[in-house]
């Protein structure tokens, strides 16, 4: 069984520039990419395989000096999301949709780069989080992490860091107690069993609502106070 856990990232300046560098790097290789397949089916009417453009990554890393110290796993994990991407659409019309064609990316719609083997271009030393290339990052291990790790996602959002592992569980089975229970969810009590047990209902969005109309008549008390100032 697969489960993913997401925690903090805190880089330092010049990891995290390295960081957006990397994404940077990948975005513009997606595009590249599907520019080429839409160049080629729009000129010859062929399409371009998503391995005639995994073998391409060693040249990128060649040619293009941005692309060197990034791992190849970073580069090939872009050119399977546009096949990802292309096979939604496919199957979006071969079920009768009308789907949009895969677009390009932006640089506020590209936000994540993944490694596909742990040990291989990345590695969680106990401590902090080891990227190929960027370096040790801290990690607030809020958790600890459960199960094999696998693969990787460096994602982007708001401004923070974030790293997803997906990891290998073994789904375990719970406890026999000899005992059933029936429960009804209703909105006095959350939740009613059985055997007589209750939940409240938190309630939270009509004390929330409470603490809004408190703020609400502590501001127009305000205002009116400045307005009465003002005429004075």
């Amino acid at each position: 069984m697969q489960k993913t856990l997401r925690y903090r990232l805190y880089p330092a300046k010049t990891q995290e520039a390295r960081l957006n560098a990397t994404l940077e790097t990948g975005r513009r290789w997606y595009n590249a990419c599907l520019k080429e397949r839409r160049h080629t089916y729009q000129e010859h009417g062929e399409s371009v395989s998503v391995y005639a453009q995994l073998a391409r990554v060693k040249e990128l890393k060649r040619e293009n000096p941005y692309a060197t110290d990034i791992h190849s796993h970073v580069l090939q994990g872009v050119v399977q999301d546009l096949g990802k991407a292309f096979d939604a659409f496919f199957r979006r019309v071969k079920a009768g949709e009308t789907p949009g064609y895969p677009r390009f990316k932006s640089q506020d719609r590209f936000d994540s780069f993944g490694f596909k083997e742990y040990g291989n271009g990345f590695q969680n030393d106990g401590r902090k989080l080891r990227l190929s290339g960027i370096g040790r990052i801290s990690v607030r291990w809020h958790r600890p992490v459960g199960g094999k790790i696998k693969t990787v996602r460096i994602v982007r959002n708001a401004g923070k860091w974030y790293a997803c592992f997906s990891c290998g569980v073994e789904a375990s089975a719970l406890s026999a107690t000899g005992k059933a229970v029936g429960i009804d969810i209703g909105i006095r009590s959350l939740i009613t069993t059985s055997d007589g047990e209750k939940v409240e209902n938190p309630r939270w969005y009509r004390d929330e609502q409470k603490k809004l109309r408190v703020l609400q008549r502590r501001v127009l008390r305000r205002k009116q106070g400045g307005s009465t100032g003002a005429r004075l």
